[in-house]
């Protein structure tokens, strides 16, 4: 058994325990002297045989039980675990992350996977009550969050995003859109944004088209966030085989990758977003959050949640009423047996 006692400061009651059991105590023993005072025990048993020394004893001994019990209730034991609805209001935000080789292009620093990365935790601090869910994109898209209020849980996904998340090179942000259509748990429309966070970088996915597709079909907006230089761009550090670093080489030339904020301009405007264009420097995602998402209708939706230790402290209740309707029928005589004639 799982026990657990969520409120033991109310073990201090225990002394109110202690000062009613000496109190009980006391009183039988100054009761007991007075009747020794009026007469012997053999006289005593023949005056009042129907009175008991010990009955009152056993009555107070029942009301201090009950109010142990009573104390028991009041630390509030649970044990079990059950499950049980748990209802929250808010919208469903998928963010789509670029784990391509190009986000590890250092013309922002320390590269523009972790300065994403540090963006989109900016904006699940914000976050009140929504939902959230993440999908990884580069030569391929997967579903490495699925939509939850466990934040945490979606900060461990987050914080695992590498270019080798995902296993197949390329940047194919289309193929992140469509899927994220399908991230979501519900055809309701409205309460709904992606949130694409990428250099711009496409191989032909079309993804103007699938960010339209979100907006026409599903009344879903596309927010996007441009990180990298778009000027000069920046070098892709790998390493060799024999570890060490070396800049990403094509046709014997040094690769340099650059922002592409057109693409990510009418990706979202094709979806009735907007583009932040962060470029090499920040971006205030709270605001983001503040004045585009949480304006948007909300809808209530239902998670399972596991509660453990179910509250017991009813049972505790009902043993000290069942002890303390014990102890009104407890009276101070004895039982006698008529002796025949």
């Amino acid at each position: 058994m799982d026990l657990r006692f969520e409120h033991l400061e109310a073990l201090n009651w225990l002394w109110a325990v202690a000062a009613l059991a000496t109190l009980i105590v006391v009183a039988w023993r100054r009761r007991r002297r007075r009747l020794e005072r009026f007469a012997a025990s053999p006289l005593l048993s023949r005056l009042a045989p129907t009175r008991s020394r010990l009955r009152p004893l056993v009555r107070g001994g029942l009301a201090l039980a009950a109010l142990v019990a009573l104390v028991a209730g009041l630390i509030d034991p649970r044990w079990g675990l059950v499950p049980r609805p748990v209802f929250h209001r808010g919208v469903d935000v998928i963010v789509i992350f670029d784990c391509s080789r190009s986000m590890l292009a250092e013309d922002v620093r320390p590269n523009r996977l972790e300065r994403g990365r540090a963006f989109v935790h900016d904006l699940v601090d914000a976050l009140d009550g929504d939902r959230v869910g993440l999908i990884a994109f580069a030569g391929d898209a997967a579903i490495t969050c699925p939509l939850t209020s466990d934040y945490a849980a979606f900060r461990l996904a987050l914080d695992a995003l590498t270019p080798q998340t995902v296993g197949r090179g390329g940047s194919l942000a289309g193929d992140a859109l469509r899927l994220a259509g399908e991230a979501f748990l519900d055809d309701v429309p409205d309460h709904k944004v992606v949130l694409l966070v990428s250099d711009g970088e496409d191989h032909g996915s079309f993804a103007i088209e699938a960010a339209r597709t979100l907006r026409e079909e599903r009344s879903i907006p596309v927010f996007t966030v441009g990180i990298g230089d778009a000027d000069e761009g920046g070098r892709i550090p790998v390493e060799d085989r024999d570890g060490e670093r070396r800049y990403l080489m094509y046709d014997g030339e040094v690769v340099w990758s650059k922002l592409d904020p057109a693409l990510m301009r009418d990706v979202a405007l094709a979806a009735g977003g907007a583009y932040i264009p962060v470029g090499t420097g920040t971006a205030d995602m709270a605001r983001l959050y503040d004045d585009r998402i949480e304006p948007m209708a909300k809808r209530e939706f239902e998670e399972t949640q596991t509660i453990q230790r179910e509250p017991r402290y009813q049972w505790c209740v009902a043993i000290a009423l069942g002890l303390l309707c014990l102890e009104s029928l407890v009276g101070d005589g004895r039982v006698t047996r008529e002796k025949a004639a």
